[in-house]
């Protein structure tokens, strides 16, 4: 059975093909610049050349009819026609409260993620428009919305409630949503796996450090606390987000700076983070480079991005009373390892010994601490196409 996974931005759209008898990618791709001058695809089939094709993309349907057409091509397609294709999977970002589990998407589900526009006013929009594409592309075929906060709606109400009046709870379902969640439920079971634990009793902890981020905690398979928030501004510092910060802050700027709250939120989203402490880049590479030359601003910011992954896991340790296993995922947490030994660096009091050596390697599935360490440290690459592919077989 093959399932197309999309992942559609406001002007892009990225796209995995599954052989799902072997959990295998056929073919994987992205439309760049849809409804922007210069609209391109990139597709890379397995074991074919990868291919580049310029053409104008006006909108999203157009987008998702050239990359059908790519994948049954007679030459670098990997299936005959498009009948072959199952089902679709959407990554969704935002279903609120309404939904804990990934669905098959009806009129229903598109009035929700219309009605969660407002939370995530970026990436709602898009994906909604994604499946719409699909479904005037491929009547029929069924089209599975799996949310990005999904996963986290085991979190007990003392872990999602802001310490606000109520009314703003019962009236706008103001509360922490957390997202990352495919990504955060994939690592989190096979970190399990991997390390050999109990399922049934086990304690893990998921940093998904990129640029952006997110720590969750996890017991025995459910989410019980994690970083992000009603948007994923709050919580780690991040490539350009600040993450945790005083609300008070967002008053005292806009009035010595004459802002708006839209102008200061865009701001705290875009220009802050390890960019905004260093001002030189939110890729770490540079980061890494400039602190090596000396730059204090950037090693402050890689300093106080590492403290605060530290002090979020600090937290779920007691709020779980112990941990089991510690993971570091996406493309920070895959890559870097100066990053991973320095947040070890502060978990001493939890047993925790890294091996440099196995630290050293990027990328893959490793366990880097120690056979004397009393917590396991591991990398596990994610995958959420992945993830998203095995809900939507789930599902159909």
């Amino acid at each position: 059975m093959k399932i197309l996974v999309i992942n559609c931005g406001s002007s892009s759209l990225k796209y995995q093909l599954f052989n799902m008898d072997n959990h295998t990618v056929m073919a994987k791709g992205i439309c760049e610049r849809i409804g922007i001058e210069g609209s391109k695809l990139k597709h890379t089939p397995v074991e074919k050349d990868s291919v580049e094709v310029n053409k104008d993309m006006p909108d999203h349907k157009v987008a998702v009819m050239m990359v059908l057409e790519m994948l049954a091509d007679p030459e670098h397609g990997v299936i005959t026609n498009i009948n072959e294709i199952s089902a679709v999977g959407h990554r969704v970002l935002h279903g609120g409260q309404k939904y804990s589990d990934s669905i098959i998407v009806n009129e229903d589900v598109k009035a929700v993620i219309k009605e969660f526009f407002d939370l995530g006013p970026i990436h709602n929009p898009a994906n909604l428009i994604g499946i719409e594409a699909c479904e005037h592309a491929m009547p029929g075929i069924p089209n599975v919305a799996v949310f990005d906060t999904a996963f986290h709606q085991t979190m007990p109400e003392k872990a999602y409630m802001y310490a606000i009046p109520y009314e703003y709870y019962e009236k706008y379902g103001v509360r922490r949503y957390g997202f990352h969640g495919t990504s955060h439920a994939y690592v989190s079971k096979e970190a399990v796996k991997f390390a050999n634990l109990d399922p049934n009793n086990s304690k893990v902890i998921v940093c998904h450090v990129g640029n952006g981020g997110s720590v969750s905690a996890v017991i025995n398979g459910q989410c019980v606390d994690t970083s992000m928030g009603l948007t994923p501004l709050e919580g780690l510092i991040m490539g350009t987000r600040s993450g945790d910060i005083d609300p008070a802050v967002v008053q005292f700027i806009a009035h010595k700076e004459g802002k708006t709250i839209d102008e200061m939120i865009s701001i705290l989203n875009k220009k802050s983070g390890v960019l905004g402490i260093s001002g030189i880049s939110s890729d770490f590479r540079d980061l890494i480079n400039a602190a090596n030359e000396g730059n204090h601003k950037a090693a402050i910011a890689l300093e106080a991005y590492e403290y605060r992954i530290a002090k979020y896991i600090g937290a779920y340790t007691a709020a779980m009373n112990g941990v089991d296993a510690i993971v570091f995922t996406a493309g920070v947490g895959e890559n870097n390892s100066s990053v991973r030994q320095n947040v070890c660096n502060y978990l001493g009091y939890l047993g925790i010994e890294v091996d440099k050596d196995l630290n050293s390697k990027k990328g893959e599935e490793t366990m880097i601490s120690t056979d004397s360490s009393k917590v396991k440290v591991m990398v596990i690459p994610t995958n959420e196409e992945l993830k998203i592919a095995q809900e939507t077989l789930a599902l159909i």
